[in-house]
């Protein structure tokens, strides 16, 4: 069985937002916007070797915080992040990504570089763009190959 040689560094998108875990909701929320995502990494030394401790989304505010009547000046994103994070090293195939997510539920993953320090994210809509691209090329081979046959046989 041949896998493919697309590794999640090659794909991630290096410039991944992040906030420490005593981030306030409101700071996220700015965050969010200032670097236009719906989604922060949570870091353990924001400052130094950025280790992944958790994910925050707009969607977790919102449902978590906001629909709970949390102050999001006074609540950190560590008090509505999810308890595990799931990440991935860079160095695995993006195969191996699409399982763990799958297998995880989630549908953003943190890379790591080999030191365990936050180097990007890849998310469901990633790996989505990154197949409809390969199908549109697939689906241009079979178009040329028609149009070749039909000069062929004038």
């Amino acid at each position: 069985k041949r896998r493919s040689n697309v590794i999640l560094e090659d794909i991630c998108v290096l410039d991944v937002a992040s906030c420490g875990r005593e981030t306030s909701l409101f700071e996220a929320a700015r965050l969010m916007r200032q670097h236009h995502t719906g989604t922060l990494v949570v870091v353990d030394d924001p400052q130094g070797g950025r280790t992944p401790a958790g994910v925050v989304t707009d969607r977790d505010i919102v449902v978590e915080a906001l629909a709970n009547e949390l102050d999001p000046a006074r609540t950190s994103v560590a008090r509505i992040m999810g308890a595990k994070v799931v990440i991935a090293s860079a160095s695995e195939s993006l195969a191996d990504g699409i399982e763990r997510m799958r297998l995880h539920g989630v549908r953003r993953l943190p890379i790591v570089d080999h030191n365990g320090s936050l180097m990007g994210i890849v998310t469901l809509d990633d790996m989505f763009t990154l197949h409809a691209r390969q199908a549109a090329a697939l689906a241009e081979i079979v178009a040329k190959e028609q149009l070749h046959e039909q000069r062929a046989r004038r």
